[in-house]
């Protein structure tokens, strides 16, 4: 039995350097603040709630296959096209809402691009009124100003490699 517990509170991140990790809190405040900004400027619905966890990617694992820019884009790309498509074919009906989540993690992982985050977008697709081309624009533009602040972030001393490099 003790033997369980220790397998389940076992910790498998290394431990990092506290300057490291304030920074990383930072770019995250820093990184969804001005998704923020931007979404009060252009009144759009921007701060939507899987953007937390893409800052989580983003700025506290840099290094993650899931972080990658091809994961953040093709994986939100996925979800939304999925959730959308289910919002407008079956409105009101939750049951589509976990078809739409199941669809998108295997087309994710089909294509190689899986961002846990963007799982969440097909249940904002189908429980909010963010609909169609809103939802796509908001998430494209969240994405594209998270990106370009990690990119900024990971260049700041203590650097991180961000994007990983291809071998």
């Amino acid at each position: 039995m003790r033997r369980h517990i220790r397998t389940l509170t076992a910790r498998h991140e290394p431990k990092g350097q506290m300057l490291s990790h304030v920074k990383s809190g930072s770019g995250a405040i820093v990184g969804l603040a001005a998704v923020g900004g931007l979404a009060s400027v252009t009144g759009l619905p921007m701060l939507i709630a899987p953007l937390g966890a893409t800052a989580v990617l983003l700025f506290g694992q840099p290094a993650s296959p899931l972080a990658q820019p091809i994961n953040i884009f093709a994986g939100y790309f996925i979800a939304t096209l999925i959730g959308v498509a289910a919002a407008m074919a079956f409105p009101g009906l939750w049951e589509m809402s976990a078809v739409a989540v199941g669809v998108s993690i295997a087309l994710m992982l089909m294509f190689r691009v899986t961002h846990p985050p963007a799982g969440a977008i097909p249940l904002v697709a189908t429980a909010t009124p963010y609909q169609g081309s809103t939802l796509f624009i908001v998430v494209l533009l969240s994405c594209i100003s998270l990106l370009v602040l990690a990119l900024v972030h990971h260049w700041i001393p203590p650097r991180a490699q961000y994007p990983r490099r291809v071998d």
